[in-house]
């Protein structure tokens, strides 16, 4: 038990250093308008930059929006970006109800609904990418396109040392990140600094629960793009088939191509999950797929 404690503590420390750095990074700009949202008994925070096409942002676990304050300005530019935080993550405060992807992907879309948006665009990573593919499984109607960062549709697409370090995720594992950057910024914004301990122990039954999504992901009818580094936590070949299950892969696209699938499918080079969610690379992947018109 110590030693997976300790491969855990390991692996969230990169993360804590990437933060770090990307604390160090961050524009200082400004919400054009930030609020909380009640939605399902939460108090949800989002913060919304730039105007146009609406994209809601979802970050990974123990994060919030500061997550992505590298890319933002980028993102931002011709687009309304919601950035939202998470049950007990962030400025987001937590209820008492379980943590789970599915109650999150209805979080979500009442939130969507909340701000009077028909459908807007949805991308998250690591467990928010997760929450995007429920939202889409959950919610279709609300989605007018999908990005998937680094997430899974089902877990053993996370290598097994990285499944076999979150579900011992608890109270011993809380008390050591107690020495992080991760979490002094939680206690700076969190409604309840103290509900670190709960954050952490929630997360750790949601990571302990298998799940297989295989049959839902196959109903996804909405364009789709998946993005991974090419030394991800998530490995390659969980990425195609996650492609295939979409409809990609499975043919020529054709000179004119009218072999290509609504699925699209980026690998990153020289990326890991520690590093893609303040990629330049990953603002280069996603822009120019949100700004392709959608045909029919």
């Amino acid at each position: 038990m110590a030693r997976k404690i300790r491969f855990l503590a390991v692996s969230i420390a990169k993360v804590v250093l990437v933060m770090s750095v990307v604390a160090g990074a961050q524009t200082n700009e400004a919400p054009g308008q930030s609020g909380y949202a009640p939605v399902d008994g939460l108090k949800m925070y989002y913060e919304i930059h730039g105007t146009g096409q609406p994209l809601v942002l979802m970050h990974g676990g123990l994060g919030s929006t500061g997550m992505f304050d590298p890319i933002l300005p980028a993102l931002s530019k011709g687009r309304e970006v919601i950035a939202v935080d998470l049950q007990a993550h962030g400025r987001t405060g937590d209820i008492d109800r379980p943590m789970s992807f599915e109650a999150m992907a209805d979080d979500m879309a009442a939130l969507i609904r909340y701000l009077k948006i028909e459908k807007a665009d949805v991308m998250g990573y690591s467990v928010g990418g997760e929450v995007a593919l429920r939202v889409a499984i959950q919610h279709p109607d609300v989605v007018r396109r999908l990005v998937i960062v680094a997430a899974t549709f089902r877990r053993d697409g996370w290598y097994p040392e990285i499944v076999a370090g979150t579900t011992q995720m608890g109270p011993a594992t809380a008390a050591q990140m107690k020495q992080t950057p991760m979490y002094q910024s939680y206690s700076q914004i969190a409604p309840q600094p103290a509900d670190w301990t709960a954050l952490n122990t929630k997360l750790g039954e949601m990571f302990r629960k298998d799940y297989d999504w295989s049959n839902e992901v196959r109903t996804i009818r909405v364009p789709t793009l998946l993005v991974f580094g090419d030394a991800d936590t998530v490995s390659t070949a969980h990425a195609v088939e996650c492609f295939e299950l979409l409809g990609g892969g499975k043919k020529d696209g054709g000179w004119d191509g009218s072999g290509i699938s609504t699925a699209r499918l980026a690998i990153l080079p020289g990326v890991t999950h520690y590093t893609i969610f303040a990629s330049p690379a990953l603002v280069s992947a996603v822009v120019p797929f949100l700004d392709t018109p959608t045909s029919k």
